[in-house]
């Protein structure tokens, strides 16, 4: 959103510039004079780093998406980790579509300063599992209680959605809050 509204602002600035600026009305009587001109090219570099307020923006417009175990796209619908893998890989963040390798991305983050953007991990739904078995993007600021969004396979509300971990299940399925960005 910065550089919307940096792009904005060069451009207002550009206009109020070009209008106020004193203009010479005269021409020489032998021709036009020539006035040398500098031109100035703007490019906005691809290798800038994602903001993850843009990475939350894009997952919650997936909000509704069918769930489809291994699915990768909004099209056939998400399991949760072809969820995370489609968001980052819009913005040109490799992550796995495997949640057993997504506990090794990035770095790990205290559950309390979880952020925006950040992944969290958790175990299988057994009550015996302690391997990755589902993952989501962090919504919450630090202190907040965590919620996220992800791809669930629930009998009731698949799909992607919102969900919370303290107070649920999740809370005990926790692993791991990995940053990425």
């Amino acid at each position: 959103m910065r550089i919307v509204w940096l792009v904005f602002l060069g451009l207002v600035a550009g206009l109020l510039g070009w209008a106020l600026w004193p203009r010479q009305h005269s021409a020489a009587p032998d021709g036009p004079t020539l006035v040398p001109t500098r031109q100035t090219a703007y490019v906005i570099s691809n290798a800038t780093p994602p903001r993850a307020d843009s990475i939350v923006a894009f997952a919650m417009r997936q909000l509704g998406t069918n769930y489809c175990y291994a699915g990768s796209t909004p099209e056939t619908g998400f399991d949760c980790s072809g969820f995370v893998n489609y968001v980052f890989a819009r913005y040109k963040v490799p992550v796995p579509h495997s949640t057993a390798l997504l506990i090794d991305v990035g770095r790990p983050v205290p559950r309390t300063q979880a952020r925006p953007g950040d992944i969290v991990v958790f175990t299988g739904t057994a009550q015996t599992a302690t391997t990755p078995g589902h993952a989501g993007i962090v919504l919450s600021q630090p202190g907040e209680p965590l919620r996220f969004i992800h791809s669930s396979s629930a009998r009731k509300e698949s799909g992607v959605k919102i969900s919370q971990v303290e107070g649920t299940d999740y809370e005990r399925r926790f692993m791991q809050v990995r940053r990425v960005l």
